[in-house]
């Protein structure tokens, strides 16, 4: 069992990095920019502006990080599944509200703490655009891929 949570978390986390990376790539070139500074972004969290300066080594940070907070918020959405089987019976609800959960804490607590040396806007245009990405790139592969390989449907109860 042990293998299959491993699996399901780290299937979910990097499906879920994996896809939601190459959106933000599309994004980043629809404006004229670049996949490296698009990841070298990512690592300022961490290394502030010193990070634009890095070069490869600093995008592929930029990438592990990512992945990183994705496998972890995989195995936060699984430790939330195995106490709530209403995640495990409506993964697909569950796992949309859950990735736009993940947008919103990564924007309106993980970067204002963070070292990143930009401020970002949100207009409702980008919030909406958020939610929507996050919730069917971020959320469903997670919950999607936990419930393949890590968790069990919880039964219906019959009514006595």
């Amino acid at each position: 069992m042990a293998n299959r949570v491993l699996a399901g978390v780290l299937c979910g986390g990097l499906l879920a990095g994996a896809l939601d990376i190459v959106y933000a790539f599309v994004l980043t070139a629809m404006r004229s920019g670049s996949p490296l500074r698009m990841l070298q972004s990512i690592a300022s969290g961490v290394l502030g502006p010193e990070a634009y300066q890095g070069g490869l080594p600093t995008a592929l940070l930029g990438l592990a990080l990512h992945l990183a907070i994705l496998v972890v918020a995989a195995w936060i959405y699984l430790l939330a599944a195995q106490r709530a089987p209403t995640m495990q019976r409506h993964y697909v609800a569950c796992g949309a509200l859950f990735g736009v959960l993940v947008y919103l804490f990564m924007n309106f607590v993980v970067l204002p703490l963070s070292a990143v040396p930009f401020k970002l806007g949100y207009t409702p245009r980008v919030i909406v655009q958020g939610f929507v990405s996050h919730a069917i790139l971020v959320g469903l592969p997670i919950a999607w891929c936990l419930r393949r390989f890590a968790l069990r449907p919880a039964k219906a109860v019959a009514a006595v």
